[in-house]
């Protein structure tokens, strides 16, 4: 497949272990099948940038795909409050994480490759949201859609890193791609405002009601 990183500067070399540990699925090489993502990603503090661009095989090696079947929303959502530093403070909230790590915690260390869903800004703030409390499971998965939401693909392991290979990298203006990641984050915020006032059904599923219910991953109820 063809993959793009985007960056302030031309990376023909990633390197293993380099990335940083706060990130959505720990440390790795994030990537994108997305050319626009990468493009927004390599102009994300509005300077200019590259989008990098490689051939990868992931043959022969161990991938876990959180958007595969078998896995749901809570899944991703555990891995995220793993990895990620910063989540609001409250009891309810501190449980809610303690009960996705304990239930819902798929441990991304033996695999070579992770696919899943990327958390900007806007799409963090929903996940907090429902931790919280605040919205419902069936929001929560509307909000995820929201904002043509893509998907990751993060080279974790020394093997993984052996099968990317460069092809190239293209200049990328701050001008025009920090103001489309801007206005697609504004329209995915806006789009959210709307689905949170919306009334919630009485059959939603709120993350307290997960804990109470003592729901665990492959609950048919949460598909």
């Amino acid at each position: 497949m063809l993959v793009y990183h985007g960056s302030d500067h031309i990376i023909e070399v990633p390197v293993y272990n380099g990335g940083k540990r706060t990130n959505d699925y720990g440390s790795g090489f994030y990537t994108t099948e997305s050319l626009d993502l990468a493009k927004e990603w390599a102009c994300s503090d509005n300077r200019d940038g590259f989008a990098n661009s490689y051939e990868a095989e992931l043959d022969g090696l161990s991938v876990l795909n959180l958007n595969a079947p078998g896995f749901c929303i809570l899944n991703w959502l555990a891995v995220l409050a793993k990895f990620r530093t910063y989540w609001q403070n409250g009891s309810v909230a501190e449980e809610a994480k303690d009960y996705l790590q304990q239930h819902f915690f798929v441990d991304p260390t033996p695999y070579d490759v992770v696919i899943g869903y990327r958390a900007d800004d806007s799409y963090f703030t929903f996940a907090q949201d429902f931790v919280s409390g605040a919205i419902s499971l069936s929001k929560l998965s509307e909000a995820m859609r929201l904002g043509k939401l893509g998907e990751q693909i993060v080279f974790r392991s020394r093997e993984a890193f052996a099968h990317i290979h460069f092809v190239g990298a293209e200049t990328v203006s701050a001008a025009i791609w920090h103001e489309m990641k801007v206005s697609r984050d504004l329209e995915a915020r806006k789009a959210y405002r709307r689905t949170k006032k919306a009334p919630s059904m009485v059959n939603d599923l709120f993350m307290i009601d997960i804990m109470r219910e003592g729901m665990k991953s492959g609950d048919p109820r949460l598909q």
